[in-house]
């Protein structure tokens, strides 16, 4: 399965990874999941979101248990991120069935779209939409770095973007999600753990800062004269780096757009987007509001209008514990020599699927281990080894979920 998959969306400029949504990638990442259910027997169906299941039983009957990802990316993002946990899904089945073991209650993989948000500007659109996190007003609003509306592009796919909106009644119909995932960070590698249990999601969202001066010329333009907002940019990086620092939170400039981008003329306008995030809602709110405080005072020495826009953001996920809890348990009962072992339990600041489903559906994740900690880079990596744990500790949980 890796083997197929891997060469799908793969730059060989960078090594990375380009699946956004809903383009020629992302279409073979779909027709690689569909074989993939339809080679196992699988109900193969597509939500009016977009999502992909595949299920195992009567999917109208209820309390299902669920497990998957997402295969989109971010721009040249690493191969695991997303994959790891549908490939591992779909091994965890095999595992089962090699076992023989029965299943008492409906079953389901699912790879939700658009989860990375690489190509709209907003994370885990096909979750929000099903969730009723996103309207679908605001969604018809989403538009490409070309212009393009995502109903234009999920109408060139060969999707409805009429039929876009909350799934109620699926979600009830779900009784657990798992969702596996590799580890964005490297608190596994330093606790010498393969596999660990998610607690919470950090509060985190991403807020876009419009800074609008003069365009003129850069060679004839006193520097006392200008009014460059690319300066008063500059100068809310590495505020953000501060506050970040100050308060114990994370704050990231990763994206930027210059008008009107010429190499020889001063900008008229900068627009960048800050990524923050933090353990608690307090830390978040403090990092957040002294980058936009020092903006707004560079940005009035300077002659500078701005605007800050909060284009997303998800509060505190705290995993359902009964489940959470229920995991441990099975994990520790299949501990070496069924001694069983102490299962790490870990936050993270990285959103998830998983994430935005929490307040509809009992929620959980398990982490695989990654040894650099490095992820949405070409980077990015797993072991072998840690990858077949994670296979065998998903197919123990949803074992011990779903099967008698």
């Amino acid at each position: 399965m890796w083997r197929s998959l891997r060469p799908i969306g793969r730059s060989d400029a960078s090594g990375g990874y380009r699946r956004y949504a809903w383009t020629g990638a992302d279409a073979e990442c779909r027709l690689w999941f569909q074989a993939q259910a339809e080679a196992r027997g699988l109900d193969y169906e597509v939500d009016r979101n977009g999502n992909q299941w595949a299920w195992l039983g009567d999917p109208l009957a209820g309390d299902a248990v669920v497990t998957g990802s997402h295969l989109d990316s971010v721009p040249d993002g690493g191969a695991f991120d997303g994959p790891l946990g549908v490939v591992s899904s779909f091994a965890a089945l095999d595992e089962l069935r090699r076992r023989r073991v029965v299943f008492t209650r409906p079953f389901a993989i699912t790879n939700f779209g658009d989860e990375e948000g690489a190509r709209f500007g907003l994370a885990c659109v096909g979750s929000r939409l099903a969730a009723g996190q996103l309207t679908v007003e605001n969604a018809h609003l989403l538009r490409d770095g070309d212009g393009v509306t995502l109903p234009q592009a999920m109408e060139a796919a060969g999707y409805d973007p009429d039929a876009i909106g909350p799934d109620p009644e699926r979600l009830a119909r779900i009784g657990a999600f798992v969702e596996l995932h590799v580890e964005q960070g490297r608190a596994l590698d330093l606790s010498g753990d393969a596999v660990g249990v998610a607690s919470a999601i950090w509060p985190h969202g991403r807020w876009r800062f419009d800074f609008r001066g003069e365009a003129n010329h850069a060679g004839t333009t006193r520097l006392v004269d200008r009014r460059d907002p690319m300066l008063t940019y500059a100068e809310t990086v590495l505020a953000a780096r501060r506050e970040a620092e100050l308060a114990g939170g994370l704050a990231t400039f990763g994206k930027i757009a210059v008008e009107p981008n010429g190499v020889n003329a001063i900008p008229s306008l900068v627009r960048g987007w800050l990524d923050s995030r933090a353990a608690d809602q307090a830390t978040l709110d403090a990092v957040v509001g002294g980058i936009e405080r020092a903006a707004r005072e560079h940005a009035g020495r300077a002659g500078i209008d701005l605007d800050v826009v909060r284009e997303s953001f998800t509060p505190v996920v705290e995993f359902q514990h009964a489940l959470r809890d229920e995991i441990c348990r099975v994990l520790g009962k299949h501990g070496p020599d069924d001694t069983g072992r102490t299962v790490p339990v870990l936050g993270t600041g990285a959103g998830h699927d998983a994430g935005i489903l929490s307040a509809s559906v009992p929620t959980a994740m398990l982490f695989v281990r990654n040894p650099t900690g490095i992820s949405h880079s070409p980077a990015e990596h797993a072991a072998e080894d840690d990858c077949v744990a994670g296979v065998i500790a998903l197919a123990d949980v949803l074992e011990g979920l779903a099967c008698s």
